[in-house]
């Protein structure tokens, strides 16, 4: 499993001129089953997502495709996490390893 902080490196106002791309982004990952959940930071300076993937170079290409990253507007800090313990509604997190 990933926790990848998203980090703008612009203005939001251009963020959102590519936020509609994202969001078609991110339901394409969710779909493919590698997204398990996404959201905005606050204050609104980037995003985080939680990811599932084999490797760090699955998951560098799966984030190749995102808008934000194609148009270089936002960094993307990228760390591995194994769950070892999770709240029963989370359970499913464990077998991700």
């Amino acid at each position: 499993m990933f926790i990848i902080s998203i980090t703008y490196t612009c203005n939001i106002k251009e963020i959102e001129l590519y936020l509609d791309e994202h969001i078609k982004y991110l339901d394409y990952q969710y779909d493919a089953g590698k997204f398990l959940a996404s959201g905005r930071k606050n204050p609104r300076t980037g995003g985080i997502i939680l990811a599932l993937a084999s490797s760090r170079d699955e998951i560098e290409k799966v984030l190749a495709d995102d808008p934000f990253k194609i148009n270089n507007l936002a960094t993307y800090e990228i760390t591995e996490f194994i769950p070892s313990k999770t709240s029963p509604e989370l359970s499913l997190l464990l077998n991700t390893a």
